[in-house]
């Protein structure tokens, strides 16, 4: 009752008792283009332009208040021979803002802000005062343009407060990141080595490839590609690949962690007890020449032993005699044992096969030459021929 009373009082008298800087509570009366009325209870209006109505540039003041709002506002201006009063909404905003952005600023609290505009070199906020997001604290990546953040909200802590030069300096980016920090924290403390879990490639380098496992990036070793070898990353992965990997070491301390992609794949020992199998005739590569014999790789990472004694049907000094590296030879399996990575070839009993087969044919064609007979030439005796020549 009493303050109805003071308000029917006030509404029955000039400005007397109003005072530049007295905060007022009022009902927005009027909304012109540039300008709204304010009535705070005595019988002039209070007058708010539309440079008094936000911290931040607004092209009409219907695009922010609209006739019946309550708002609170502060005389900025008073002119007693005109009956004229000034107010600002903006800073009574702002008055609350700097306290309450001081109270974040200090606790580092993460607040929602919404994005108002998007100026050169970032983003505007209205918080009261005018807050400023700068690009370089938008987001973790690189971002080029930001026509597409106006309106939406976006999750900030205050960076930089300065309430005398009016700056309120907010960072997106540090949201994230300490998100992100607390993620990798979890994957760190739950990784185990031995453990196998899908990854993004996220970035190659020449030593090798790291891979994103949730929110941390692990590194593969470039000998940890594959179990062939790896020239370059890039020849077998690229950015944004699946991938499975196993974890090999998890080092908290220095947040590290190794993977390899290899020791998810069978290897090629596991895949030759597949495709080979003793008595097979197979082609390899010589790869390497030894004293004792030599090393023939007939699958990716699989190579066998040829002894010197089965390289040629007759005897020789060294290997090199009948063999260089990197020819192409066929040879037989002799012995396989997967397990314990290790098979044995020979050249010779390819080269005898093929003799005896060839001197099978031989044979077959002139039994079936009856005319080889009558020129005086009997079967036995070619038989005999072609028995010599085998033996020898």
């Amino acid at each position: 009752m009493v303050e109805e009373n003071q308000n029917e009082l006030n509404g029955q008298q000039g400005l007397e008792g109003v005072e530049v800087n007295q905060v007022l509570t009022g009902t927005v009366s009027r909304v012109d283009e540039k300008q709204a009325l304010i009535d705070v209870g005595y019988k002039y209006e209070g007058i708010l332009p539309i440079s008094e109505v936000s911290s931040l540039h607004i092209e009409k003041v219907a695009d922010v208040l609209s006739e019946g709002q309550e708002i609170q506002v502060k005389v900025i201006r008073l002119d007693q021979e005109k009956d004229e009063m000034i107010v600002s909404k903006r800073a009574v905003d702002a008055e609350k803002a700097w306290d309450e952005l001081q109270g974040k600023f200090e606790s580092g609290e993460v607040f929602d802000a919404v994005i108002a505009d998007s100026v050169k070199g970032g983003l505007v906020v209205d918080l009261g005062v005018r807050g400023f997001i700068p690009a370089s604290h938008v987001e973790r990546h690189f971002v080029e343009d930001f026509s597409d953040y106006k309106g939406r909200t976006l999750s900030v802590k205050v960076i930089e407060l300065d309430k005398e030069k009016n700056k309120v300096i907010l960072s997106h980016r540090a949201v994230l990141e300490e998100e992100a920090n607390k993620q990798k924290q979890a994957v760190l403390e739950n990784l185990e080595p031995g453990a196998v879990i899908e990854g993004t490639v996220q970035r190659l380098t020449d030593f090798g490839a790291f891979v994103d496992v949730g929110g941390v990036d692990g590194l593969v070793h470039i000998s940890e590609i594959a179990w062939t070898h790896v020239d370059k990353p890039s020849d077998v992965l690229k950015e944004g690949d699946k991938v499975n990997v196993k974890v090999l070491k998890v080092d908290k301390a220095n947040e590290r962690i190794s993977l390899s992609i290899k020791a998810t794949l069978a290897g090629p020992w596991e895949q030759a007890a597949d495709n080979f199998k003793i008595g097979d005739v197979v082609k390899g590569t010589v790869k390497r020449l030894v004293s004792f014999g030599a090393f023939v790789e007939v699958a990716p990472g699989v190579e066998g032993l040829v002894h010197i004694s089965q390289i040629a049907n007759r005897h020789i000094g060294t290997p090199d005699e009948v063999l260089k590296e990197g020819e192409e030879v066929n040879v037989k399996i002799l012995d396989f044992n997967p397990g314990e990575e290790r098979m044995s070839l020979s050249i010779r009993e390819v080269q005898d096969e093929k003799q005896k087969q060839e001197t099978k044919k031989e044979v077959a064609a002139y039994q079936a030459d009856e005319n080889n007979v009558g020129m005086g030439v009997t079967i036995g005796d070619r038989m005999g021929d072609l028995l010599k020549k085998f033996k020898s």
